[in-house]
């Protein structure tokens, strides 16, 4: 509000699709004479709402509609925003590209995740505000190579990138004095007996498989391991899509059923994260049936308005207790503070990410403290990549080279060793 009362111009705000509606409100509430446009196929009746209004200060689109809008490389910007700007992470992309094309003057990149999954990423946000600051591509990848040897070049990274930097702590009382505190619980379970004997059955198959492979074929198959382990951790219908739903099939629905019991009975509310969607609709099932409760749902496939009024209910409606997400389609942007307790149904082994997705209830306007549970299966594979990422962590806050790929790099006896139980 203040650069367009006191310079004028024109600002592109760039985001995912699912934070339209979010900051439509903020806009109402913060700055309700600021005049925008949004740029978007599901408001637009016909082409000609696709086209840009000149008597707007602030025009909103999304990340997938830049390629499909001419008109927004053709002229140069006063400001270039993008919210969630980890999605111009990968910078071979077409859509990084596109984005890194347009002509601005100012650019601004908000994101809660600079680095998400290696460091590369915080090359590609840097080559979209300051081009050549971080090296050539080849440059930055041996300089983050050498890192495994010399971790004082962390200290270097940081002196080069800080200036460039607002970093805004949550936990920093100076700038939020009124946020309640975070309280972190990790809650284990066991596997029972259908679990227990197709996760061994697994352990056996990767173990022949892993035999001859090398490269590409190998990688490949260490992670999809991964993916079928967590499914067997979650629930064995998660993992063979014809097991009963009956949640005593699995050491963590039954956990979860607990938590949610006591949740409830304190009259306060939950966000559950999985990453898997056919999970999400299994604990819908289960909960339904056993706590005689409707949760709500957040998937990838619904429409703008589908999500605004599901998000709408969970905030404003006290009949709603339980709010299932998964991880992709609801860990960023939304504003869920209505909830108090955050459960990370499965782990993606992804401090970065699992954080990303807490913030949801996490953030400025929450009243409660926040108790974020995250369930982890005992003697499991999660149980051991967990105590390993903790270790990691503590080498360099920088380091968060930690989702899953790292894995995929070791020996097939380390693997196994990681997957037995």
């Amino acid at each position: 509000e203040y650069q367009r009362i006191e310079k004028g111009g024109k600002a592109l705000l760039i985001l995912p699709t699912s934070l339209i509606g979010n900051w439509e409100k903020e806009i109402e509430k913060f700055a309700p004479e600021l005049p925008y446009q949004i740029l978007h196929k599901s408001i637009a009746k016909n082409s000609d709402g696709m086209k840009i209004n000149e008597d707007k200060f602030l025009y909103i689109t999304t990340y997938k509609m830049v390629s499909k809008i001419e008109d927004l490389k053709t002229r140069k910007w006063n400001y270039m925003i993008l919210d969630e700007a980890q999605a111009i992470k990968n910078p071979g992309t077409k859509q990084t590209k596109e984005i890194k094309s347009i002509k601005a003057k100012v650019r601004i990149a908000m994101t809660g995740t600079p680095i998400e999954n290696r460091l590369g990423d915080l090359w590609s946000l840097f080559d979209f505000l300051n081009p050549g600051l971080l090296g050539s591509p080849k440059e930055f990848s041996d300089f983050a190579n050498g890192l495994k040897d010399d971790l004082k070049g962390y200290a270097k990274l940081r002196k080069i990138i800080s200036p460039f930097i607002l970093r805004r702590l949550k936990t920093d009382k100076s700038i939020i004095s009124d946020l309640p505190e975070k309280i972190e619980v990790k809650a284990y379970t066991s596997l029972s007996k259908k679990q227990i004997a197709l996760y061994k059955e697994l352990i056996k198959k990767i173990e022949d498989s892993l035999e001859d492979k090398e490269g590409i074929d190998r990688k490949g198959i260490v992670l999809s391991s991964i993916m079928k382990f967590k499914q067997i951790c979650n629930h064995p219908r998660n993992f063979d899509k014809a097991s009963d739903s009956n949640p005593t099939l699995s050491g963590k629905t039954q956990l979860l059923l607990t938590l949610l019991d006591s949740i409830m009975l304190q009259d306060e509310k939950v966000l559950i994260f999985t990453q898997y969607t056919q999970m999400a609709d299994i604990l819908v099932e289960v909960i339904e049936k056993e706590l005689f409760t409707k949760p709500l749902l957040l998937k990838g496939d619904m429409t703008k308005t589908q999500r605004e009024d599901v998000v709408e209910k969970f905030q404003s409606d006290n009949r709603f207790k339980i709010f299932i997400l998964s991880l992709k389609a609801g860990g960023v942007g939304l504003n869920l503070t209505a909830a108090n307790h955050v459960i990370h149904y499965d782990l993606w082994f992804n401090p970065a990410v699992e954080n990303q997705a807490t913030d949801r209830a996490f953030r400025i306007g929450q009243t409660k403290k926040v108790t974020v549970h995250r369930l982890i299966t005992k003697n499991s594979f999660e149980e051991k990549i967990d105590k390993m990422i903790k270790a990691k962590q503590e080498l360099s806050e920088l380091s968060v080279n930690i989702g899953e790929n790292w894995l995929k790099d070791m020996s097939k006896d380390d693997l196994l060793d990681i997957f037995d139980i």
